[in-house]
């Protein structure tokens, strides 16, 4: 079950990156490098995404707290040294969902960039949630 929900979350990151591009990895992937190229593009497409979500959520920040900077500092604070630990542990429970593949390997790079594509893509929810009307 839990292979299937991160295949969904996989598959639906790569199609929102294809939105931006014509050349897709995960296109007819019929072999190990394939596979690997594939991991790497949803890695890679959602860790953009959370780039741009982490963008937009210090933008509403700024409308939102821009009547008081005290506020709005506290806030970006707290935000940044969560993103900061949040990074810690995804990296943390990445190497634990590559396990007992071994590190460097095409298998555990495969593992590695799944989950943290997965992750990234729940942390990107979470901030995208942050801040709305």
């Amino acid at each position: 079950m839990k292979s299937i929900i991160l295949a969904l979350a996989l598959i639906s990151t790569v199609a929102h990156a294809t939105e931006d591009t014509e050349h897709n990895p995960c296109d007819a992937v019929e072999n190990d490098v394939q596979t690997l190229a594939c991991s790497a593009y949803g890695k890679a497409a959602a860790e953009q995404l959370l780039a741009d979500n982490l963008q937009s959520l210090n933008e509403r920040l700024q409308t939102l707290y821009a009547d008081n900077k005290a506020q709005l500092n506290d806030i970006t604070s707290k935000i940044r040294v969560a993103q900061q630990l949040w990074q810690k542990q995804r990296d943390a429970d990445c190497a634990i969902a590559a396990f007992p593949a071994k590190p460097g390997s095409e298998a555990y790079k495969i593992a590695e960039n799944d989950c943290m594509a997965q992750v990234s893509d729940d942390r990107s929810e979470f901030l995208e949630s942050i801040g709305q009307e």
